[in-house]
């Protein structure tokens, strides 16, 4: 019964860190309260739903093999879409955090209604392929292929991402905007471009998280609202700018609400997790990880 609370708690939290690194990049490097994250996420699982559509159509004998073909093709979506944002409005909101608010809460009713235009308002169904049904038993507990496999693509992704910001021209630059925009101005990083493409790549996580749902449930317009809320609390509670924060964060409230919602209800447990997040932030205002900056403000 242990291992499979932990299992649940762990999956939970991976579920919670695929749909929050992204936006842990834009919110951490640019400081964009960006409200159409969840609509990122829609245009990550419609694309996947497009794709499915196609090769059940042109393709039917390798359908299965539609999901390999999404996963690139969503982030690429929701990055293009994320690049175009950024460039014709977001960038002039910086240090306008309500003003920021308020436009991507209007973009994110603009995505919404477009998706209902095109798809309809019901929920339609990404049927998953067929070689991740089923599961593995071990320990006398039955582990899905689809969750092991939503954890293993949270877990590359981290390492890719990881990778990119510590090995990478590009990544040290988004670090070195992170820790101070103004010195990194003076040393000859074109900052605007920087958020451009950072806030490109945070978008195309989204689009992949999206992608990741569809394996969990139906999908619909409002699907991004659903989780929100979630993002935002795992990145504020890991640390705002902090990668590693946010997988601390995302795995521990994954754990702690499963292993409450075991011993009271799924309502309780939401209550009890953010009465544990508000009281640590009482105490620690910056997070699990604080970004170490040279800025005096």
């Amino acid at each position: 019964m242990f291992i499979d609370q932990l299992f649940n708690g762990l999956s939970v939290g991976s579920i919670l860190l695929l749909i929050a690194i992204g936006l842990a990049i834009t919110f951490g490097l640019m400081g964009v309260i960006n409200m159409a994250h969840g609509e990122l996420m829609m245009v990550g699982a419609y694309t996947t739903y497009v794709i499915q559509q196609w090769f059940t159509s042109h393709m039917p004998h390798s359908a299965g093999l539609y999901f390999v073909a999404a996963i690139p093709l969503s982030f690429l979506a929701a990055a293009l879409l994320g690049w175009g944002l950024e460039k014709s409005l977001i960038r002039h909101l910086y240090r306008r955090p309500l003003d920021s608010l308020l436009a991507t809460w209007g973009i994110s009713l603009i995505l919404q209604q477009t998706a209902r235009l095109i798809f309809g308002a019901p929920n339609v169904a990404v049927v998953p392929p067929s070689w991740l049904d089923g599961g593995i038993r071990l320990f006398g507990a039955v582990f899905p292929y689809k969750r092991l496999f939503i954890l293993c693509l949270v877990l590359a992704i981290v390492f890719f991402l990881y990778m990119y910001l510590m090995k990478t021209r590009a990544g040290r630059r988004i670090q070195a905007v992170t820790m101070n925009r103004s010195m990194a101005a003076c040393l000859g990083i074109a900052t605007q471009k920087v958020d451009a493409y950072s806030f490109a790549i945070g978008s195309g996580l989204a689009g992949v998280a999206g992608c990741a749902l569809t394996l969990l449930g139906p999908i619909g317009p409002t699907i991004g609202t659903y989780y929100i809320v979630d993002a935002f609390m795992v990145v504020i509670l890991g640390g705002v700018g902090k990668l590693a924060g946010t997988l601390l964060g995302a795995f521990g409230i994954g754990l702690i609400s499963t292993f409450v919602e075991y011993s009271t209800s799924a309502t309780i447990a939401k209550v009890i997790v953010f009465v544990l997040i508000i009281a640590f932030l009482q105490w620690k205002p910056s997070g699990l990880l604080s970004v170490r900056t040279r800025s005096l403000d």
